[in-house]
């Protein structure tokens, strides 16, 4: 299972992100009328009533998950290497956060454009990466005006030219298109440390726009990388690695 694919090939990644601005009344009037309708056919209340309070605690609810209404914070990265004499396996892990989020992409993409250029040769791996990380990424690099790496050169792909997209959430369906099984459960079944030790993705916005931590959500996010790296090793048929064996890159 997964024997083709050499773990110290992969870039694994995980993102975090918040409402682009802090409350609904920040909003400009156009965006306002139309996070509005968005929200009220995403809620569908039986009454029909969907009032102003109701669409503004939506936006702070809902709004970091579209990349319309979001942006990046922060993107965490991690690698596996392979000691040439022991055989033994580390991996090292590291965030790009930014309150700026052209300046974070903008850093990410140099580190895919120097090494991670051939699709051919590398792979992304991430939980639900297929369906969120990736597109939500490419869709705010457009909004910044930027051009993609080889990478997430992905815009009308085929599934076969995308192979280089690994989804550990895509892995453990085994086919099975109406499951969905999140990283904190997988971590649970499969014995390795929760990703969820101290906040979990519905309180990033205010840890963010409330208390202004972007360290602890970078922390965070890098605890989802590593889960993610785990939960592949196990994929693999491979021991997970031990506390030893991880580094946690700080930025200067």
């Amino acid at each position: 299972m997964l024997d083709h694919i050499d773990i110290t090939s992969i870039l694994f990644l995980d993102i975090e992100t918040v409402s682009e601005k802090k409350s609904f009344s920040d909003l400009n009037e156009d965006l306002q009328h139309l996070w509005h309708i968005k929200a009220k056919a995403l809620t569908k209340p039986a009454d029909g009533i969907f009032d102003d309070e109701m669409t503004a605690q939506s936006y702070t609810d809902r709004a970091a998950i579209f990349a319309e209404y979001g942006k990046i914070v922060c993107i965490s990265v991690g690698i596996v290497t392979k000691d040439p004499e022991t055989k033994q396996l580390k991996a090292r892990l590291k965030s790009f956060a930014n309150d700026d989020e052209k300046i974070l992409l903008e850093e990410f993409v140099g580190l895919l454009n120097a090494k991670y250029n051939n699709p051919e040769r590398f792979y992304l791996c991430g939980h639900n990466i297929k369906e969120f990380d990736v597109p939500y990424i490419c869709r705010r690099m457009l909004l910044n005006q930027m051009s993609f790496p080889r990478m997430l050169d992905v815009q009308g792909k085929k599934p076969w030219e995308t192979k280089h997209l690994l989804d550990t959430l895509e892995l453990w369906k085994f086919g099975d298109n109406k499951n969905y099984t999140s990283l904190k459960t997988l971590a649970a079944i499969f014995g390795f440390p929760s990703p969820k030790d101290d906040i979990d993705g519905s309180q990033v916005g205010g840890v963010y726009w409330n208390d202004e931590d972007l360290p602890r959500i970078a922390t965070y996010c890098e605890k989802d990388v590593l889960a993610v790296i785990q939960l592949l090793l196990k994929m693999k048929l491979m021991p997970i690695l031990e506390a030893e064996q991880i580094t946690f890159v700080k930025p200067v």
